[in-house]
């Protein structure tokens, strides 16, 4: 078994006078330590903790080769074309990867990346450092290491990459194991957890279809992260250990923060966890102040390797955290006591000024550096939870789509039918009802906690050490948790944070249902927990604590398996192939018939896959984190909007577009509360959409839609556009 703080025994009346230290051993009357003797054999332990790595590893090749075994029987990738396996890569997936394929292929790694620090072909005509506006460095990492390593050893650059990324929730799938297990000491909750997240995998994760996003390179470096704290809040963290997980803090931050644009969102809760541990008195300062350096060296080192992409500097959390260090300083070390009603109001006092100095100081950086870029996302959720009608093209593009809505209905089902849900809400409740009391309990026992010290510094008489023996009760309540486990509670706190962004954004229900594996296990083999039951029942010997939190694991791991194994031996024979002839033809009329160099425009889901299958320049893309981008995107949407030939040829031509390629799915879709392509144009535009009710500020227009009118080819649409290709899904314009 891995090393833990030692349980506190139970106080009787003869041995109320012993306090608990940091380390989690006992004094005695006289300071003397207490050993923590260990009643099993050394061998045992050693026997335990290979054992246990032994499964860790089992885990996480497991949870790769399944994810890696879904995707293969989903597409059957080995099976279909190259230029099949590219369109695979749905949307902005498709774009990422079109980077790795670009270096990989390139004469030499310096040219790979000197061409993407030079690229004309993802915002044609204009040049734009890719380094610098995506976080692209894992493929360009990912395509070093293809050419430096021997080929015979790495087979097809595609594979390559795909069983890279799928290694790497391997390791993820370990990093929970390693932190349910540092947090319930016992390797059976760690396999548990991660046997909970790849059974439930369809609410866990979605590496297995969407392998070149973002998240799926920067997830598993936030659960390595995590894994660290763990053992770095410990109470009981020294020495070399304590140095190594420091270390594995700062380096899995930096890679997280490096691989994912979203990096300054999910750092900001996590500071924000930080500092509510700290107001609370959970966590000690230095500690916190060392997660702090690491997120804020990580993300300037960032900003660096992205030529000072001043987005990052422009980030709320490095706001917060010079906030939130600002308000250590005045609050000092030390700290009066008071009133547990006054306490409570510091806390809401500080929080307050800590979010006030944020805005001020974030403000302030934006209007010096002029940073506009991610306004789009702050716009999205004043429209999200305003209530107001939305007619902005930026906000209704994610509005309407559904990854961006609040958490279903059918996600707390499933996660119900795969036993996570019922174990993790009676974790976290009990667990922040815990703080809760606890955090009381501390505030009203400051005054009588200085009693004790001074009391026990200043004299060693019998007095004092009645005084010492009636104040120990009021300090073991707080001291089980908020001194021994803070660790847990920093996890408890996370949890909320990131619960809260799951459920009112349903694509990060990915760092919330991990957090539910976690909690679910931990309480099924929780030694405290079980200590606790036991001694209501007067028989909580230590064998008997271990017998039956083990034994517990046991029985829910065989029932998680007989219940869940049989779906997934079910869903491994469904056999399916990847299918789209329309696309694939449309790929293959480009390379084909068009010149190398020819721009395209269209919707940014289809540009992603025409720059990665065919190599030639797009106008507009995915990736939306650039205002000139969007600005440019709602114009060239203006092709499925009421627009006359004339206007739509005039932006075209001023934006150097060759072809047009639009799509009936979206040109013709049914009527979908107003969050069709054509119907957000029209909206933006001051019209109003097809099939609805006259508004205010809406009008109707005359204008046939662009997009429909255009496929008639009459005269005066003719002469602006040639159609040079169809077919049942695809129809290519050449702009005259």
């Amino acid at each position: 078994m891995m090393s833990s703080v030692r349980k506190r025994k139970n106080l009787t009346t003869s041995s109320r006078g012993k306090s608990v230290t940091h380390s989690g051993k006992e004094d005695g009357p006289n300071g003397a330590e207490v050993s923590d003797s260990n009643p099993y054999p050394l061998w045992l332990g050693a026997a335990s903790t290979v054992a246990g790595l032994a499964v860790m590893a089992y885990c996480g090749y497991y949870h790769s080769w399944l994810m890696y075994t879904f995707h293969e029987n989903n597409l059957w990738f080995s099976n279909i074309k190259e230029v099949e396996r590219e369109i695979s890569f749905r949307t902005e997936a498709g774009l990422y990867y079109s980077y790795y394929k670009q270096v990989v292929h390139a004469p030499s790694l310096s040219q790979g990346i000197h061409d993407l620090m030079n690229d004309q072909l993802t915002e044609y005509p204009d040049t734009i450092n890719i380094l610098e506006r995506m976080n692209v460095y894992q493929e360009v990492i990912l395509a070093a290491l293809y050419k430096i390593l021997p080929a015979q050893l790495l087979g097809i650059p595609m594979f390559f990459y795909i069983k890279s990324v799928f290694a790497l929730h391997g390791v993820l799938v370990a990093s929970l194991f390693v932190m349910t297990w540092l947090l319930s000491h016992s390797w059976m909750a760690g396999a548990l957890a991660a046997l909970f997240y790849s059974f439930n995998r369809l609410d866990t994760t979605r590496v297995s279809y969407t392998i070149p996003l973002r998240e799926s390179f920067a997830l598993p470096f936030v659960w390595i992260q995590l894994a660290a704290l763990t053992y770095y809040f410990r109470p009981s963290a020294h020495g070399w250990r304590k140095n190594l997980s420091v270390a594995v803090i700062g380096l899995a931050t930096f890679v997280f923060c490096l691989f994912w644009q979203f990096n300054q969102f999910i750092m900001l809760l996590q500071a924000f966890a930080l500092f509510g541990l700290w107001i609370l008195d959970v966590l000690p300062e230095t500690k916190i102040q060392t997660v702090f350096a690491s997120q804020v060296g990580s993300l300037l080192g960032v900003c660096i390797l992205q030529f000072c992409n001043k987005m990052i500097l422009g980030s709320l959390v490095l706001s917060f955290i010079p906030a939130t260090l600002l308000l250590m300083v005045y609050r000092g070390r030390s700290r009066q006591s008071s009133h547990w009603l006054q306490e409570g109001c510091k806390v809401v006092m500080y929080s307050v000024l800590a979010l006030a100095l944020m805005v001020v100081i974030n403000t302030v950086i934006k209007l010096v550096l002029q940073v506009e870029s991610d306004e789009h996302i702050f716009k999205f959720l004043q429209n999200k939870f305003s209530g107001e009608e939305v007619r902005d093209f930026d906000s209704l593009l994610y509005l309407c789509l559904a990854i961006f809505g609040f958490l279903t209905m059918d996600v707390y089902e499933r996660l119900t039918k795969g036993f996570v849900l019922p174990f993790y809400a009676i974790a976290h409740l009990s667990l922040l009802v815990v703080l809760l009391v606890d955090v009381i309990t501390q505030w009203r026992s400051y005054t009588s906690s200085v009693k004790v010290e001074t009391t026990e510094k200043e004299s060693d008489n019998e007095n004092s050490t009645q005084t010492a023996k009636k104040e120990a009760p009021v300090k073991k309540s707080y001291l089980i948790m908020l001194k021994t486990r803070p660790e847990l509670l920093f996890h408890t706190v996370q949890c909320v944070f990131f619960g809260a962004l799951a459920m009112t954004t349903l694509r990060m229900k990915y760092l919330w249902t991990p957090y539910m594996c976690v909690f679910g296990a931990v309480i099924v083999g929780d030694p405290q927990l079980w200590n606790w039951i036991l001694f209501l029942v007067k028989s909580n010997k230590r064998s008997m604590v271990t017998a039956c939190r083990h034994a517990s694991l046991a029985v829910v791991l065989a029932a998680l398996v007989v219940t869940a194994l049989p779906q997934i031996s079910k869903d491994l024979e469904d056999l399916r192939e990847f299918w789209d002839p329309d696309t694939v033809d449309l790929m293959e009329w480009i390379k084909r018939n068009t010149a190398p160099m020819a721009s395209f425009t269209g919707s940014m889901q289809l540009m992603a896959a025409i720059k990665l299958c065919t190599g030639r320049p797009v106008n507009n893309h995915p990736h939306y984190e650039d205002k000139d981008l969007r600005r440019k995107t709602k114009q060239l949407y203006q092709v499925y909007g009421r627009r006359t030939p004339q206007d739509v040829h005039a932006i075209l031509m001023a934006l150097s577009a060759n072809y047009i390629i639009l799509e009936d799915s979206i040109c013709l879709a049914p009527p979908r509360n107003n969050c069709r392509t054509p119907d957000i144009i029209d909206l933006d535009n001051g019209v109003i959409p097809d099939g609805s009710e006259p508004k205010p500020g809406l009008q109707r227009s005359t204008v046939p839609r662009f997009c429909d009118e255009v496929r008639h080819q009459k005269n005066n649409y003719a002469k602006y556009f040639k159609e040079v290709f169809i077919n049942k899904t695809f129809r290519i314009y050449q702009v005259l």
